[in-house]
């Protein structure tokens, strides 16, 4: 597997920065996998000065991101001529209040990450599920030290989905029903949780509960109020659903929930294509079944 990674300044700065916090958990799991990490100029001097990683064959730099190392990791994620320098996905460690988090090339990162089905990590806590995640599919034993994300039950989960991708959310559901309702909550935007709770109904859910708690539709205002969920850790994960093809009104509260995932990094999970959502399903069921 072949990862980009970069971090902004304030992920990187002091030796308890969320860079390094993610690498003194992964590091085991990065190395039994054998991970490529292509990693953006500034990130991958200091993972150097920290002396982590250290004689890691598996990790390549790129230039300072004023020199477009980012920029190479964008349509590495798209590939280019060498299947050496195919990505399979991205960990982008944001400070959602730095600048630079919203230039155009991080931008287009997410885009091409949700458009081509690939992982788009931006905290913490998704790049150490990530880690875990993809040790169980290669057959290795739970990590204990990352049974706390893996505690659905103590959880709360967000359903969101754009128009073009209800569908999508619909058969993800149904064929992961019994997963996704092992956790302890689970919230939506209008018609996305209208839909779920008709779903559930279908498959026996006592009728007349909600299996999904609905908040406002997006344009509304609905993301806003997971926003906040989010940052008042009461939720923990979000499954979102986004359509990077379409123009909407409603981007700066989309926006808001994004930022608000970021700035809880250590506690907040966010999945944003429909394939990385199912190959996260199946990991998690297979490490309970292991568990």
């Amino acid at each position: 597997m072949r990862l980009g990674l970069a971090a902004n300044r304030l992920h990187h700065l002091s030796e308890d920065a969320a860079l390094f916090r993610w690498l003194r958990a992964c590091e085991p799991g990065i190395r039994e996998l054998q991970i490529s990490l292509h990693v953006v100029g500034r990130t991958y001097d200091a993972i150097a000065a920290a002396g982590m990683l250290a004689g890691y064959p598996g990790l390549r730099r790129y230039p300072y991101g004023r020199e477009g190392g980012l920029m190479k990791l964008v349509a590495e994620v798209v590939g280019v001529d060498h299947d050496e320098r195919t990505l399979d996905g991205a960990i982008y460690l944001i400070d959602p209040v730095d600048p630079s988090s919203v230039f155009p090339e991080a931008a287009a990162l997410k885009r091409q990450c949700v458009i081509h089905g690939k992982p788009y990590i931006t905290t913490v806590a998704s790049a150490r599920d990530w880690i875990e995640l993809e040790r169980i599919r290669a057959g290795l034993l739970p990590d204990p030290a990352a049974d706390r994300l893996h505690d659905l039950e103590g959880q709360t989960l967000a359903l969101i989905a754009h128009d073009a991708m209800k569908p999508q959310m619909m058969a993800f559901a149904a064929e992961n029903f019994d997963l996704l309702s092992r956790f302890a909550r689970r919230v939506a935007t209008g018609t996305t949780g209208q839909r779920l709770n008709e779903l559930a109904w279908s498959r026996g859910w006592p009728q007349g509960r909600s299996w999904v708690h609905r908040y406002q539709s997006g344009p509304m205002g609905g993301d806003a109020q997971i926003a906040d969920l989010v940052l008042e850790r009461r939720c923990q994960r979000a499954i979102f659903f986004e359509d990077p093809h379409v123009a909407r009104q409603h981007e700066a509260d989309i926006q808001l929930l994004e930022r608000a995932v970021t700035t809880v990094t250590d506690e907040a999970v966010c999945i944003t294509a429909p394939a990385v959502a199912q190959r996260w399903a199946s990991a998690a069921a297979e490490r309970a079944r292991r568990r």
